[in-house]
C-alpha cells in the first residue's frame, strides 16, 4: 500500500514541478514552500523529503516498509535533523525520472534494509515491493543477496534491463 502511495505523490509532484524528485528540483522545492531545510540529494530519505516539505505528502508514514533495522516514521519533520532520518525510510529510489519513461520501469522498491543496499528478504514473505513508472506495484522475489531478480534472470538493477536503455540507473537507497 505505502509504494503506491508514494507512486501518486510522485504523480502528484511532477504535475507541480514537471519531473519526479531530483537534485533539478530541490531549488524549486525551496522557493515554492519557504523552507530553510537543506534538501540534499545523496539518499532516498533526502530526495522524498521534497514530497512532504513541497506540500504534495503529509507526513512521513508512507515511506516506512517492515524491514531489519527500519524505524516506525515518527512525523517530526520541521528541521534538516528530523525529516526523514536514518531508518525511517525503507525504500529505494531511482532518481531522474519522469512518468514518460518505459511504463515498466521501477522507480520506488522495497524494502530495503536502511543503511544498505540490499533488499531485506526475511520481510514481506521474501518479496520485494516494485512501484513502476507507469503506477503499477508488484510483488517479485528477493534472491538471499538480496537482490530482486526478474524472470528474465537479471537483476532488476542490471542495466542491460530493457527499460534501462543500457544505462546504469541512479539509484538513491535509504539511510
Amino acid at each position: 500500500m505505502n509504494a503506491g502511495r508514494i507512486g501518486r505523490s510522485l504523480f502528484d509532484f511532477e504535475t507541480q514541478f514537471g519531473k519526479f524528485p531530483d537534485k533539478s528540483t530541490v531549488n524549486e522545492v525551496r522557493s515554492k514552500s519557504g523552507t530553510a531545510l537543506t534538501l540534499l540529494d545523496g539518499s532516498s530519505n533526502d530526495l522524498f523529503a521534497q514530497l512532504i516539505v513541497s506540500g504534495v505528502w503529509y507526513n512521513e508514514q508512507i515511506f516506512y516498509a517492515k524491514a531489519t533495522s527500519a524505524n516506525r516514521a515518527d512525523s517530526i519533520f520541521n528541521t534538516d535533523e528530523t525529516i526523514l532520518k536514518h531508518g525511517e525510510c525503507s525504500f529505494a529510489y531511482i532518481s531522474g525520472l519522469d512518468s514518460k519513461g518505459d511504463r515498466d520501469t521501477p522507480v520506488v522498491f522495497g524494502p530495503v534494509i536502511p543503511g544498505t543496499s540490499t533488499l531485506d528478504p526475511s520481510s514481506c514473505g521474501g518479496k520485494g515491493v516494485v512501484l513502476r513508472i507507469d503506477g503499477s506495484v508488484v510483488a517479485l522475489s528477493i534472491n538471499s543477496s538480496g537482490k530482486i531478480i526478474l524472470p528474465n534472470g537479471m537483476d532488476i538493477l542490471d542495466p542491460r534491463q530493457p527499460f534501462w536503455h543500457g544505462k546504469a540507473p541512479d539509484v538513491r537507497w535509504p539511510k
